[in-house]
């Protein structure tokens, strides 16, 4: 399990807190006092530490390794699911999972990118990153949705599109675009949750929604901190200036009016507990379901061509 550097007194108390629990298991011996001495010293150190993350360490919680992704979301908040593979054309992506299952009793649709926890699903997975044929697998489903009216709920988790030489010859930027294009022309709702990075227009190409939230500690920018510092300062030890330059963290953006909602983590982190998280978003899906169900189809369009008009026109 990955420990970042600022996590480690943490953990450190709680490994003392788990062996003071075997130890009382073991020898039948009162050792309450000092559990809750050290649960107390804990949260202090959550606080402390959590509470006013700098943007270096927001991009770092961002990208844990332990972070739920979206499969871990849907085993949590969504009942039913059947996954839908491949976009009929060339093949499955792994990077991107899709499919059919309810939220409460409301059916919806599920697009979200999907990274692996390991070296192995890593690679499965392409570390995120998809290819056209994932986001032509999303098409496929956003159009089954829309036949059939159904809303669409995407978990937005990638450092960016694959660019690599297969991907463009098969047709990257049309794909994105393709995208883009159907997401603001689909006449049902559309509610986006970034989870952890949202990497440009990898991210973007199913992020086009209605409601958009984002994770309290996750980032969402053009390019990711270390293309920007690449591209402006020749070397990636920018990295920091670059992020904090483009205000890549949830309260700049929601301040921008880029997102409409920021989703609380858990103390720590999403990856400190996932049924926390999950509850929260889960939450934040159904008051925007509330909002969004009961507008008409010319109403939806307006509004979604309006938020988005508004988003880009104030930059200019």
């Amino acid at each position: 399990m990955l420990v970042l550097d600022f996590e480690k007194p943490l953990y450190e108390i709680e490994e003392k807190i788990n062996n003071l629990k075997a130890m009382a298991n073991e020898k039948g011996i009162d050792v309450l006092q000092e559990i809750e001495a050290l649960e107390e010293k804990k949260n202090n150190i959550i606080k402390q530490e959590f509470e006013n993350l700098t943007i270096d360490k927001i991009v770092k919680i961002a990208r844990h390794p332990n972070r739920p992704y979206t499969l871990d979301y849907i085993e949590r908040i969504v009942t039913d699911f059947t996954e839908i593979h491949g976009d009929r054309v060339f093949s499955d992506d792994h990077a991107i999972i899709t499919g059919f299952g309810y939220i409460n009793s409301q059916k919806v649709a599920i697009l979200g990118h999907q990274k692996g926890k390991n070296t192995k699903d890593n690679l499965y997975r392409n570390f995120g990153m998809s290819n056209p044929e994932g986001y032509r697998k999303t098409q496929r489903v956003m159009k089954l949705a829309q036949k059939f009216n159904i809303p669409i709920v995407t978990f937005v988790d990638t450092p960016g599109a694959y660019p690599g030489i297969g991907a463009e010859e098969r047709g990257q930027s049309e794909a994105i675009a393709r995208n883009l294009y159907m997401m603001f022309e689909t006449e049902v709702p559309v509610v986006v949750v970034v989870t952890g990075e949202g990497g440009s227009g990898g991210a973007l190409a199913i992020a086009g929604g209605d409601k958009v939230g984002m994770l309290e500690f996750s980032i969402y920018g053009v390019i990711s901190p270390e293309g920007c510092s690449s591209i402006l300062w020749r070397d990636t030890e920018h990295s920091v200036d670059a992020a904090r330059a483009m205000r890549v963290g949830a309260q700049d953006l929601y301040e921008l009016g880029v997102i409409d909602e920021i989703i609380k983590e858990p103390l720590g982190g999403a990856h400190r507990n996932y049924d926390e998280i999950a509850g929260n978003v889960k939450a934040f899906i159904t008051k925007s379901f509330d909002e969004l169900l009961p507008l008409s189809k010319k109403k939806l369009l307006d509004k979604r061509w309006k938020k988005w008009r508004e988003m880009t026109t104030q930059f200019l």
